[in-house]
C-alpha cells in the first residue's frame, strides 16, 4: 500500500455544513476498510486533508473523488502520492 494525500479545498461553505455527517461516515467507513491513514481540517477554514492508503494513484483519485463533499461540489480534491518520512518519527 502506498499513501496519498488528498487536499478537499472548501468550494462551497453551506454545502460542507450539509454534508459533513456524509463526508465522515465515509471516511470512517474507508477506515474501517484499511484505506484512510488520517484525517482532518485546516484550522483556517479553506478545507482539510486526508492520508489515504492505496494500491495506487488511480485508487486513491477514485476513493477521494467518491467522497461525499467531492460528489455534491462542496468540496474539490487535489491527490499527491505522499513519501512519509519514518526517519522523523523515530527520533
Amino acid at each position: 500500500m502506498n499513501y496519498y494525500a488528498v487536499r478537499l479545498p472548501v468550494l462551497d461553505e453551506e454545502k460542507s455544513k450539509v454534508h459533513r455527517q456524509e463526508h465522515l461516515s465515509y471516511l470512517e467507513s474507508l477506515a474501517e476498510k484499511g484505506n484512510i491513514f488520517t484525517y482532518g481540517r485546516f484550522t483556517d477554514g479553506t478545507g482539510g486533508l486526508v492520508i489515504y492508503k492505496a494500491a495506487n494513484l488511480e485508487e486513491a483519485t477514485s476513493l477521494a473523488k467518491n467522497d461525499p463533499y467531492v460528489v455534491t461540489g462542496a468540496r474539490d480534491c487535489v491527490v499527491n502520492e505522499w513519501a512519509m518520512n519514518i526517519e522523523v518519527l523515530s527520533k
